[in-house]
């Protein structure tokens, strides 16, 4: 007997976080003229996938014991949830910046054009690999993702 999903007001935050990039994709995608990313946005997108990426942790910690073949899968997510993160931080530091005279793209935060913000994109990344390194193999992370193992019903 399939079960059913919780409808409603279960998970109510993260149902509003994937309505608002629904509708951000939207947006972009019926300008007659794509603009190029820009640091904020990218600063942004890289705040949502590390967010994300502590969400999945947590899931997978909390899953293992009970399912461990579930669990193995969210830990398989949350380390290709960490390669998309590392990647939109190193399109970050590709992006000019707005003040040409602080060229180079060494990660430091006091030369961003915004200025440093409370929690900048390269802190924000330090932490998160402080938490992959501490259950994830650089043999994970450079390994390519498996196929797809279980049957899905309907």
């Amino acid at each position: 007997m399939p079960s059913t999903l919780p409808v409603g007001d279960a998970y109510p935050y993260l149902r509003a976080a994937s309505a608002g990039i629904r509708h951000h994709a939207r947006a972009l995608t019926s300008r007659e003229q794509h603009a190029a990313a820009d640091r904020v946005h990218l600063d942004v997108l890289h705040a949502h996938l590390t967010a994300l990426h502590q969400l999945l942790d947590q899931l997978a910690e909390a899953t293992r014991p009970p399912l461990p073949a579930a669990g193995r899968h969210l830990a398989t997510a949350q380390a290709r949830l960490w390669q998309c993160a590392a990647a939109v931080h190193d399109a970050f530091h590709l992006l000019p910046v707005a003040d040409t005279s602080s060229a180079g793209t060494e990660c430091r935060p006091d030369r961003l054009p915004e200025g440093p913000p409370v929690l900048t994109i390269c802190q924000r990344h330090l932490a998160a690999g402080h938490a992959v390194r501490r259950k994830t193999t650089p043999s994970d992370l450079n390994t390519p993702l498996h196929g797809h193992t279980t049957t899905c019903s309907q």
